[in-house]
């Protein structure tokens, strides 16, 4: 028997692993691949954290660094800072954090670094929910969804996380998913050669939280692309462009009716989240013409 090294193993050692289906193994593992070795991590506390330590215990053949959850983009800042006092502008500095950590208690900290203009790239892996601590429901949770906090559905939208980030005139930004990886690395390039702050929204199945087979965490993230509840895009130099133009929408319930979380959504709610979905697509089709 022998083994073949594939380059997305590079700096992630075989045997360290999320859980089965999870989408977090396969963004970090093509994020940094992408980014090459001249690259220091920080990560917050989260189900990332596995990838970070010290000595024997390191997941992550990189410099990382685990900081606390609110302040990923603060720590990227400075040390970024650091960088550029000794001279050095080529080390990529990436911050790497779960949706809980970017939309909720990191916003704050990212807003600053992104105010700033600190030239960081920031990459969101958004699951959706709190999942690293028992599946609570989070500012990124979709409308309708159980969570343990959200236990009769979440009664309100999600945080437009994209949007935030382009009110603070970005050079880059970009959505991305496990279901489309070329688009991903493609969009992680972009990223790293972005004159300033950069950040990646990339679509993470979570088949615990998620209610969805392991198996199928793929597919429930392609299909949320076909029916708009995710959508593929950047904005670059102020321009936004879609990268998915389906010329018809799937219709939501092929996205729910995948998923255990989306259970006890009734038709109203359904044809609720159906028109939040379509009324962004729309929005975001016309801001890209």
């Amino acid at each position: 028997m022998f083994k073949i090294e594939t380059t997305a193993n590079r700096f992630i050692p075989h045997g360290v692993s999320a859980c089965a289906g999870c989408g977090l193994e396969l963004i970090i593992r093509n994020v940094l691949d992408v980014l090459g070795e001249d690259t220091v991590v920080v990560i917050p506390p989260g189900c990332s954290a596995l990838f970070c330590g010290f000595g024997r215990e390191a997941g992550m053949r990189l410099a990382s660094f685990q900081g606390n959850l609110e302040s990923t983009a603060a720590y990227a800042a400075g040390i970024r800072a650091g960088l550029a006092a000794q001279g050095n502008d080529h080390t990529t500095v990436l911050g790497f954090a779960g949706d809980g950590a970017t939309v909720d208690i990191g916003l704050q900290s990212l807003s600053g670094m992104l105010e700033r203009g600190d030239r960081v790239l920031y990459v969101c892996y958004d699951n959706e929910a709190y999942m690293n601590t028992g599946i609570q429901g989070s500012s990124s949770t979709p409308y309708g969804a159980w969570t343990t906090t959200t236990p009769g559905g979440k009664a309100t939208r999600r945080k437009d996380l994209l949007s935030i980030v382009m009110a603070h005139d970005v050079p880059y930004c970009a959505s991305a998913s496990v279901a489309y990886i070329p688009d991903l690395r493609r969009k992680v390039q972009k990223a790293k050669d972005a004159p300033g702050p950069a950040v990646l929204h990339v679509h993470s199945p979570c088949p615990t939280g998620w209610g969805c087979p392991p198996a199928k965490s793929i597919e429930v993230c392609r299909v949320a692309v076909q029916c708009g509840a995710w959508l593929l895009y950047e904005y670059e130099n102020g321009k936004i462009t879609l990268n998915q133009k389906p010329k018809q929408l799937r219709p939501v319930s092929d996205y729910v009716k995948l998923q255990g979380r989306f259970r006890g959504m009734d038709e109203q709610a359904v044809a609720a989240l159906q028109a939040q979905v379509t009324q962004h697509y729309e929005e975001m089709l016309h801001k890209s013409e």
